[in-house]
């Protein structure tokens, strides 16, 4: 028991240190190449952040624990909304900006919409994986295109070379720390799950997901208390649009597989219920307050004790 909390301690450590220097380095090199940095929130830090969802979900989903990875997906995207951007409203308030609330916020919901509606026969399978790599496409080539900070005067011909070598070092070390501490974190949390005789479905949506949704925790919760907003929110849509379209792509494309028919009468509804509630209020608001940060984490837990009751 000893060596499982080290363990765990641990990981909690390298999640932290890792995402203080991702978003340091991610907002350093944003500002250095005049890029938006919720672009660099949607893209590279939700991408580094993503990577134990594929891991954890393909991994699962090889090994005949289909329903582990599906739920950690559906898990982790609720929780990046109501407990990771909660927290991040709960520690400062979170800004957003209209591009975020018009374009990338609709593109997540009508994503998310898709991806039930591809999940509607109780199996994802290569054509549905096909179909949300094209959706992820369609985001990066606009991310692509719009990723010039107009506010941002910086200069190319100012570059600093040993400052930009800095900035990657530091994002790398941050997403192998990322990386590591989850993988601490989830493996603990699995093993006294199992022990307490949890349902394979229940430990997706929960302890898994929220082990794997811990790097999205850390890196918006420290860019939101820096005032960096535009990463924070930037991580958390980019994050669920990565674990939908990527790492649910990866798996149906490469181990089709079936999906529990009971996920259709709350999971679901659930994950596009919050991702609507997110829009509303960025849009009314502008932004997430401490009151409605707190009605967040509220709501994850109503969702985690009704996973468990259902």
């Amino acid at each position: 028991m000893f060596t499982q909390a080290f363990i765990l301690i641990l990981g909690l450590i390298l999640l932290y240190i890792g995402s203080s220097l991702l978003v340091e380095g991610a907002a350093s090199t944003a500002i250095m190449f005049a890029v938006r940095p919720a672009i660099v929130g949607l893209t590279i830090v939700s991408l580094a952040t993503s990577a134990p969802e594929l891991l954890v979900s393909l991994v699962a989903a090889l090994k005949g624990s289909g329903q582990i990875s599906i739920g950690n997906i559906l898990g982790s995207n609720v929780i990046n909304i109501a407990l990771v951007l909660g927290i991040s409203a709960v520690i400062k308030p979170v800004v957003i900006k209209q591009q975020i609330i018009k374009i990338e916020i609709p593109y997540m919901i009508f994503t998310s919409l898709i991806f039930w509606l591809l999940c509607m026969d109780s199996h994802i399978g290569r054509l549905d994986g096909y179909i949300l790599f094209f959706l992820l496409f369609v985001f990066l080539v606009y991310g692509v295109t719009t990723a010039k900070d107009k506010d941002n005067k910086t200069m190319m011909g100012k570059l600093s070379f040993p400052a930009l070598l800095k900035n990657i070092f530091f994002i790398v070390v941050g997403i192998v720390m990322l990386s590591y501490g989850a993988n601490f974190v989830v493996q603990e949390a699995i093993t006294i799950a199992v022990k307490i005789g949890l349902s394979q479905t229940f430990i997706g949506i929960s302890v898994v997901a929220l082990g794997t949704s811990l790097p999205e925790l850390a890196t918006s919760a420290v860019a939101a208390a820096r005032g960096e907003s535009d990463i924070s929110v930037g991580n958390v849509v980019g994050s669920n649009l990565f674990n939908i379209c990527l790492v649910m792509g990866v798996v149906g494309i490469f181990n089709p597989m079936t999906i529990d028919k009971n996920l259709h009468n709350f999971q679901f509804p659930f994950m596009l219920f919050i991702c609507f509630a997110l829009g509303l209020v960025a849009y009314l608001n502008q932004g997430i307050g401490k009151k409605t940060g707190y009605a967040f984490i509220s709501l994850f837990i109503v969702y985690i004790i009704i996973s468990y009751l259902k």
